[in-house]
């Protein structure tokens, strides 16, 4: 079995982020950090650990503030020069020219026409998409874990995380077919069953290596849950035409596209870092108290 390698990974970020007004009136949510470094780039790193070459990012109106992120910053930069301050920082955030790429999604017609506005740079190539509201921590970051996994498996490759039976209506859900350690076959996939319904408590935590065909599929979308055009329902027609896994993740992820879980990732996050984590940890106690 011939296996393409993974070069190209979509960030489809157009959203308006309404669950986090009024912070996103103005601000994309992408950009909402956890502690000091915005979502988004959590996401662009953990692509770049894991061999992406080429970043694409699925735009909107009003997403200015996130290209800027990626691009040089002349002021910035020598201001910090001048005072002697380590450029550590921000030298990560510099893209290799040509990358990243930036595509306009003018509708918000849901995450399947997102990810098929990126067709034209994607090609006849496999590529990854990641989801940035799905903060994924771990070492090896998801990403890397997952194209270690494809290597091995091909086709495609989608993440799976066990959620509680009563959630199950809120996500892309796995009927699984035989595991393999942290491999599980996927026999089908649904977007948003009714609660009852679900073949599995295994859902899909955005992050996916798909083949190209699925830009195929969307060619011709259909209409899904909530009336968008859905990703699950054009991967779920790759089932049984090629290999289809999912890859549960050695790791810890928040859900930051939820309030709850964007203040919960803040904490963690701040608690397990070497320069505040002690401050942090003694307010959590002390509040606790």
């Amino acid at each position: 079995m011939s296996i393409k390698p993974l070069r190209k990974a979509v960030f489809p970020v157009a959203g308006l982020g309404t669950r986090f007004l009024p912070a996103t009136k103005a601000m994309p949510k992408e950009m909402l950090t956890v502690v000091d470094k915005p979502l988004i780039q959590y996401a662009v790193e953990e692509a770049l650990e894991a061999g992406i070459e080429q970043i694409i990012f699925v735009t909107g109106r009003g997403k200015s503030a996130l290209e800027d992120h990626f691009d040089v910053s002349y002021e910035l930069e020598a201001t910090m020069r001048a005072r002697g301050k380590s450029m550590a920082l921000i030298d990560g955030i510099r893209q290799k020219p040509g990358s990243p790429v930036y595509v306009r999604q003018q509708e918000p017609l849901g995450l399947g026409h997102a990810v098929w506005c990126a067709r034209e740079i994607v090609g006849d190539e496999p590529f990854a998409v990641l989801l940035p509201d799905e903060l994924m921590v771990g070492t090896p970051g998801f990403l890397k874990q997952m194209v270690t996994a494809y290597q091995k498996v091909g086709g495609n490759l989608i993440g799976a995380l066990e959620v509680a039976p009563e959630e199950t209506d809120k996500y892309g859900i796995i009927t699984p077919g035989k595991v393999d350690g942290s491999l599980i076959e996927v026999k089908a996939v649904i977007e948003k069953p009714p609660l009852g319904t679900a073949a599995s408590n295994w859902m899909t935590p955005g992050r996916y290596i798909l083949q190209p065909e699925v830009m195929r599929i969307l060619d011709n979308p259909i209409k899904g849950a909530g009336g968008e055009i859905q990703l699950t329902d054009a991967m779920a027609q790759l089932i049984g035409r090629q290999p289809f896994h999912g890859l549960t993740f050695d790791g810890q992820r928040y859900d930051c596209g939820d309030k709850a879980g964007y203040v919960t990732a803040n904490l963690a996050l701040a608690i397990g870092r070497e320069d505040i984590g002690e401050t942090v940890r003694a307010f959590a106690v002390n509040l606790l108290k």
